[in-house]
């Protein structure tokens, strides 16, 4: 339960946790001593040293803060994770350990997807029309009918099923839970094998750590197809996805070497790849509402609303 504090002693950012300045700034008001670090500790015992005695830590998605942290940092009072929190198994926090420590773990969500939806229609309009790409059909081909299914409807998904939509594509997916607004808005939704079937371009918009696309599910999409991860991990098994793209037909497309989920470095070489190498989420205008996340949550800690 988080206690009604209305100023921490210390506050510490372990790492770079992408707040804009005036962000940094307004940290102020809410702790007698603020330290911002601008690298990212080398091990558990770097991040030890750097927390000390704090009650409050800050920590972006480049480190881990696991039990042996936690317990030898007995002040903490407040983790504040400035990156996405989609699950307690999936946290770069021990938030099991946190709890039972009496310490208060606040994660951030959606701050970054209309940069994810305009990196969707970058590169499969680059891909259909052959700017600066080689073109995939002998013509230019809209985004006007294109059979596309979405694996993972969360809040980035049906983004980035309206945005195909307003194109003209035609849109299936596929989720844990039936969403009945979406298919009143056009989408179908499809079991997962039959999607991957029955679709030209697959986009996958998992939590992290989430893996669907196994043997099977490659078998069940086949080859001359496109598959566009835009997880923050990788959705598929690396072996399963190494086999599939030994067809040069096939191509596979990501932001960021970790969505790829290959950590021999060998499948980002091959020319069926397309790895911008940087996320697609992280925008100016991502930053400004990462910012203000935070914010919102450590005065949710300490009781303050907003014109305290």
């Amino acid at each position: 339960m988080a206690q009604m504090e209305k100023k921490f002693q210390k506050l510490v950012a372990i790492e770079p946790v992408s707040l804009i300045p005036s962000a940094q700034e307004e940290l102020k008001q809410y702790a007698d001593q603020v330290i911002l670090y601008e690298d990212i500790p080398a091990d558990e015992e770097e991040i030890v040293r750097r927390i000390g005695d704090a009650e409050a830590v800050l920590v972006s998605y480049t480190s881990q803060i696991r039990r042996q942290v936690i317990e030898q940092c007995p002040n903490i009072r407040y983790i504040g994770m400035c990156c996405s929190l989609y699950s307690e198994e999936s946290a770069n926090v021990d938030i099991a350990c946190a709890r039972e420590h009496g310490i208060q773990v606040l994660g951030i969500r959606d701050y970054g997807d209309r940069g994810v939806v305009e990196y969707v229609l970058y590169q499969l309009v680059r891909i259909f029309h052959g700017f600066d790409y080689p073109m995939w059909e002998k013509e230019p081909l809209e985004l006007t009918d294109l059979k596309v299914g979405i694996v993972g409807l969360g809040v980035s998904g049906g983004m980035i099923g309206d945005a195909l939509l307003m194109m003209g594509a035609r849109v299936s997916y596929y989720s844990r839970t039936r969403k009945p607004e979406k298919e009143q808005a056009g989408m179908t939704y499809r079991p997962l094998n039959d999607l991957l079937e029955e679709n030209q371009v697959v986009i996958t918009c998992l939590n992290k750590n989430v893996i669907l696309l196994k043997e099977e599910q490659f078998s069940c999409l086949g080859t001359k197809k496109i598959l566009m991860n835009t997880s923050i991990g990788t959705a598929s098994d690396t072996g399963a996805l190494r086999n599939w793209l030994e067809s040069a037909e096939n191509l596979y497309c990501c932001d960021t070497e970790a969505a790829l989920g290959d950590p021999s470095g060998e499948l980002v070489k091959q020319e069926n790849v397309i790895c911008m190498k940087t996320s697609v989420g992280r925008t100016k205008q991502a930053f400004v509402l990462l910012s203000k996340k935070v914010l919102d949550n450590i005065r949710l800690h300490l009781g303050r609303n907003e014109d305290s």
